[in-house]
């Protein structure tokens, strides 16, 4: 992951797309993040774009025009497929050179849209889609706060258990039911056991809960047989987004012994459509989370001075909750937590080269999840499990009504931002889903 700030990061570049400007938007001129759309109600085919103000830039329209000429030959094909697979495949330099044109093409004093009339499209008009084919899907659990939290619901005297501290662990998740935000989340079946029952029963999931989690995608992949060097990690990971790895915790319960989650999980996994880039979030960068006192260190391969300097990214992420009599009262979405991403114990780049190091091989736009966010601190809790203890401690909505876990019609919406002092704040857009029947 590129820590080098240069000139595509200063703040005071400003954009002819006036929403660009503002201060609250979460895609400046300065973040440029990549996604895949298309004219909502069309039969237009996917095309890339790039978030700039509330407008998309249409990346095939910037191709035909001649906006992208000059560029290699294998980059500019890139940008006029159906997905990211292909950008993602060049790696972080291409993205770098496509970064640097788009921030050109899009900051002022340049001639504005009406020179061009198609080259921008309101967000409002257009349907996002998944950013890339997915074929391999990780989910880590790397917030030592969120394992001992729920470690805690399960074991109270042995919460942390003894391997934490050495390894990243980590499942494979379902790529196939990994989905765009927007899309509707059915409530999962499965088989349920409470305490009380001498027998399980199949049925719906009557604990039904969300995590919020960040997702980063791969670039260039690595060979089968061929790990990757702790220092070499970051060059592998081209862009992070959103994810919310929906968990049925009921289901869970029974199932997860010996082998760990498997239906508690793969029936949807929802991403944001927006991904940012490593190069956009260089100014964001800041040192691992320190290890308590008394912690082992890392294993030789898990260990990097350059790491440890560089190896967290301050993402300020939250979560919030509308129900539906919120909706039809007008009611604004409660916000139930809000952690950082600064506080995972275990790195992204530590988390790939664990990955890769008994030679797994990782391909372009694979997608590694973080496992849930959450902190030391009140509110900063990733997810309602942890929230609720266990559903015996609900939550209160505006409208009276108390959530333990998630119902029918609750809509989730996790977001995420980057602040800091003397650059632009950048923003992950949203990540939401609503629960149905």
């Amino acid at each position: 992951m590129s820590s080098a700030i240069n000139a595509t990061h200063d703040p005071n570049l400003r954009s002819w797309v006036e929403s660009a400007n503002q201060p609250n938007t979460d895609f400046p001129i300065q973040n440029l993040p990549l996604g895949v759309f298309h004219r909502r109600n069309s039969t237009e085919y996917p095309r890339l774009g790039v978030a700039i103000g509330d407008q998309i830039l249409d990346l095939l329209q910037c191709h035909e025009r001649g906006l992208l000429e000059g560029l290699p030959e294998d980059l500019q094909a890139a940008c006029v497929d159906s997905n990211l697979n292909a950008l993602m495949a060049l790696g972080n330099l291409a993205a770098s050179v496509l970064r640097q044109r788009l921030s050109e093409l899009l900051r002022s004093p340049q001639q504005d849209a009406s020179m061009n009339p198609n080259l921008l499209l309101p967000m409002s008009e257009a349907e996002m889609l998944l950013p890339a084919a997915i074929a391999d899907y990780t989910d880590f659990y790397a917030s030592i706060f969120h394992a001992t939290n729920v470690g805690k619901l399960f074991r109270p005297d042995n919460p942390l258990l003894p391997n934490y501290k050495y390894v990243p662990i980590a499942y494979h998740g379902r790529a196939s039911s990994i989905m765009v935000s927007g899309t509707n989340i059915k409530r999962p079946n499965g088989q349920r056991k409470p305490p009380e029952a001498t027998a399980p029963s199949f049925g719906p999931s009557q604990m039904l809960d969300y995590e919020l989690e960040i997702g980063a995608f791969i670039g260039v992949g690595n060979e089968l047989g061929e790990a990757i060097a702790i220092d070499q990690a970051e060059d592998y990971l081209f862009g992070l987004c959103l994810v919310n790895d929906w968990s049925a915790r009921d289901i869970q319960a029974w199932e997860y012994q010996p082998l760990g989650p498997f239906l508690a999980k793969n029936f949807a996994t929802t991403i944001s459509p927006w991904v940012v880039t490593t190069e956009a979030l260089a100014p964001f960068r800041c040192p691992a989370f320190q290890r308590a006192a008394g912690d082992p260190e890392p294993l030789p391969y898990l260990s990097s001075e350059r790491d440890r300097q560089q190896g967290g990214i301050a993402i300020t992420v939250e979560v919030s909750l509308c129900s539906a009599q919120m909706r039809e009262a007008g009611i604004a979405p409660l916000r139930l937590s809000q952690g950082s991403f600064q506080q995972m114990y275990w790195t992204l780049a530590q988390m790939l080269t664990h990955h890769a190091s008994n030679g797994c091989n990782l391909r372009p736009a694979d997608l590694l999840a973080s496992g849930t966010i959450s902190g030391a601190e009140p509110g900063s809790q990733g997810c309602l499990l942890e929230i609720t203890q266990r559903g015996s401690q609900p939550i209160e909505l505006p409208t009276g009504e108390q959530r333990s876990f998630l119902v029918d019609g609750d809509e989730v919406i996790l977001r995420g931002y980057c602040e800091k002092s003397g650059y632009a704040r950048i923003g992950f857009g949203n990540c939401q889903g609503r629960v149905t029947g």
